[in-house]
């Protein structure tokens, strides 16, 4: 299942590093196991890298999608 993950729904105004522990939790609800995750939004890079690692090991692949560069593969787990 493809799951889409638009980080600029997370905070209002500014992202702040005293949420990421409620950013990784929501961030692992959205994702749930073995999907095939894509971050969006317009978000700090932290909160994307922060995302990336949060989702490791729980999605079966993860990309990045922004309107300029389409979608970017970071990485794949699929056997097939």
């Amino acid at each position: 299942m493809q799951v889409l993950i638009d980080l600029s729904t997370y905070y209002e105004e500014t992202a702040k590093l005293s949420d990421i522990p409620e950013y990784i939790k929501r961030i692992k609800q959205e994702a749930g196991q073995g999907n095939d995750i894509i971050l969006t939004g317009r978000a700090p890079i932290w909160l994307f890298l922060i995302a990336a690692h949060a989702v490791h090991g729980l999605a079966r692949s993860l990309y990045y999608r922004s309107p300029v560069t389409g979608d970017v593969k970071i990485f794949d787990h699929n056997p097939f």
